[in-house]
């Protein structure tokens, strides 16, 4: 039987199972809980999805890959996975939080859905207040689409960036811009 060669690139996001107000503010965010996760393969272009009881293939499958792409995974993802690991990726994990340029870039922490919307021309299933509700209800069939699309988004905008050299962010304020990006 061949082994699969670990991902290189993998995209990543997870979805909790508690809100910042049930385990007692910001500060806990390893308390909320991981409802699912969902990854992407670049290379071989598969999404793969992990509930709870499957947390430890999903920090394996991090720890595998020569590079994790996210979105606020340095500050939120890591730290929610730090609830069933003490050290959830192997020290020196290369990732590309997206967010941190963008956030050096801006001044503030712009949300990806409205990224999303002004890059890609889409908007997103929900937000995090609708998955803990999906979970909640036991919709978990609907928490990984929105968990997959929240991915693909990331890769896109990744992508995009890549490419272009910029992503573009709509705010009330100044319209819509580009933020210069190197990644």
């Amino acid at each position: 039987m061949t082994r699969r060669r670990p991902c290189e690139t993998l995209v990543f996001d997870l979805e909790t199972k508690y809100l910042s107000d049930d385990v007692g503010g910001w500060d806990h965010i390893p308390h909320m809980g991981m409802s699912v996760a969902v990854t992407y393969c670049v290379e071989r272009d598969e999404f793969t999805a992990y509930t709870e009881r499957e947390v430890q293939g999903l920090i394996a499958a991090l720890n595998a890959a020569r590079l994790v792409i996210g979105y606020n995974i340095l500050r939120f993802d890591y730290a929610v996975l730090r609830g069933y690991s003490f050290l959830p990726v192997r020290e020196g994990q290369p990732t590309l939080d997206l967010m941190i340029p963008l956030y050096k870039a801006l001044g503030f922490r712009p949300k990806l859905e409205d990224l999303a919307a002004a890059t890609l021309g889409i908007g997103k299933l929900g937000d995090g207040l609708d998955a803990v509700r999906w979970f909640r209800e036991g919709n978990l069939d609907k928490l990984i689409e929105y968990c997959k699309q929240d991915v693909q988004v990331t890769y896109d905008l990744y992508k995009f960036g890549k490419e272009h050299g910029y992503v573009l962010l709509r705010d009330r304020y100044r319209g819509t811009r580009d933020v210069p990006v190197n990644w």
